[in-house]
C-alpha cells in the first residue's frame, strides 16, 4: 500500500493517505490544515473515500468537515469518542485553543465503528482494534502490512493518560493488544516518526513491560 504523511495542524499530526486502488484513497486522521489535504489529492489525482478516525482529539479531527465536505468521504470513529466530535471541551480544543490557530469544526456526518470491525476500501482492509487509553474510543487500524496506532503507541512511547476520559489502566491492555499482532507491520502513529512493530516490541519501555506478560 503506498501511504503518503502528511504533518497537519497546529501540533504538525500525521495525516495519512493511504492508496487503495483504483486512483482512490483513504485519510487516516486530519487534525487540521483541510485544504493542504485537498490540494494534495487533487495534485495526485485522487478521490478520498473514507477518513478513519484513531481518536477524536482536536488535533486529529480539525480538518475532517472540510475535506468531507469538500470530497464527499466517509468518515469513521469509535462509538465512545463520537461526543468529541461536537465538542470544544471534549475534543480538548477549547484548553489548547492557544496552540491552534484553526477555530474548532464539528464533524456532521459519521459512521460508528467497534472493535473487530472491517472497513473494506479498493483492495485494502482496515481492521478496527479498540485501543483505549488515551481516549475512551481511541482505536488502531490494521491492514496486511501497517498498524495505524495513532496516540495509543508512538516510537519508543505511548500517548498521553492524563486527559478527563484516559486511563493508565486501559492502555496497559491496549499496549498488550498490539503486542499480540502478528508480523513486522509497519507502525504509523499520530505523531512524530514512523516505527516498526517488532522494533517497538524490542524497544518500546511499555510494550517490553507489558507485552512480554503475553508470552
Amino acid at each position: 500500500m503506498n501511504i503518503k504523511t502528511l504533518h497537519i495542524g497546529a501540533l504538525k499530526s500525521n495525516c495519512y493517505i493511504a492508496v487503495t486502488g483504483n486512483g482512490q484513497c483513504v485519510a487516516v486522521d486530519i487534525g487540521g490544515s483541510p485544504q493542504m489535504v485537498i490540494e494534495y489529492l487533487k495534485m495526485n489525482n485522487l478521490k478520498l473515500t473514507k477518513i478513519l478516525l484513531t481518536h477524536g482529539h482536536f488535533d486529529h479531527i480539525n480538518g475532517v468537515e472540510s475535506v468531507r465536505r469538500a470530497t464527499g468521504a466517509e468518515v469513521f470513529i469509535h462509538e465512545d469518542d463520537v461526543p468529541k466530535l461536537s465538542s470544544e471541551d471534549l475534543s480538548l480544543h477549547s484548553s489548547m485553543y492557544f496552540l491552534s490557530a484553526e477555530s474548532f469544526q464539528p464533524v456532521e456526518k459519521y459512521t460508528v465503528i467497534h472493535d473487530g470491525d472491517e472497513i473494506q476500501d479498493g483492495e485494502c482492509t482496515f481492521r478496527v482494534l479498540h485501543t483505549p487509553g488515551h481516549t475512551k474510543g481511541s482505536v488502531c487500524y490494521v491492514t496486511n502490512d501497517a498498524v495505524f496506532s495513532g496516540d495509543t503507541i508512538f516510537c519508543c512511547s505511548i500517548g498521553r493518560t492524563d486527559f478527563p476520559d484516559s486511563s493508565a489502566d486501559d492502555m496497559i491492555n491496549s499496549i498488550k493488544k498490539v503486542y499480540k499482532i502478528k508480523g513486522d507491520l509497519k507502525l504509523l502513529p499520530g505523531h512524530n516518526e514512523p516505527s516498526t512493530l517488532d522494533y517497538e516490541k524490542q524497544n518500546n519501555p511499555y510494550m517490553v513491560k507489558y507485552g512480554a506478560e503475553n508470552d
